[in-house]
């Protein structure tokens, strides 16, 4: 009898498309719901029988939405055998991903993703000197003219494009 049980409950209980619910998270209820309709469906089939805990029933109630999107991320990095950076506000942290880089500001939705080894950057403060993007480029600019080895030539070019990314951004 279990066996079809499962059988029959579809094709006892099966809503109309209006009224079926999809257990995305932007639907999660604010408090925990019992799914009434298989728990009915489930004591006609098996009354006997409690009806098992259903993906609605074990959802998590969704966290309070804060009022505001905060203006700083509070970062913690930790080594197992020491703490590298300990509730520092910053605006910006770029982790690398399996899937690329993946920068997180202020308010990101909550994400989870594999990391791979590479560099954390941590960014503080949004400003940049134009004055001194202009002279890195010009220094760039010049040792890739004088580079002899490809090593100082691989080298002044990522310079330069980093220089002339930069400046690009500045000037828009």
């Amino acid at each position: 009898m279990l066996r079809h049980a499962a059988r029959r409950l579809v094709s006892r209980a099966v809503a109309p498309p209006t009224a079926r619910r999809a257990l995305a998270t932007a639907e999660v209820p604010a408090e925990a719901v019992e799914d009434s309709t298989f728990v009915e469906a489930w004591k006609k089939v098996a009354p006997n029988i409690e009806p098992p805990a259903t993906p609605l029933s074990l959802m998590q109630p969704r966290p309070p939405t804060p009022a505001t999107i905060p203006t700083k991320l509070t970062v913690n990095f930790v080594l197992p055998y020491k703490s590298e950076i300990a509730n520092k506000e910053v605006d910006m942290v770029i982790v690398p991903a399996t899937t690329g880089q993946m920068g997180v500001l202020p308010g990101h939705v909550a994400t989870i993703a594999e990391l791979k080894p590479g560099v954390l950057s941590v960014h503080e403060g949004n400003d940049i000197d134009p004055a001194l993007v202009q002279k890195g480029l010009a220094e760039f600019t010049a040792k890739l003219g004088s580079a002899s080895t490809d090593l100082e030539k691989a080298e002044a070019q990522i310079g330069v494009d980093v220089h002339s990314a930069l400046n690009a951004a500045l000037t828009g």
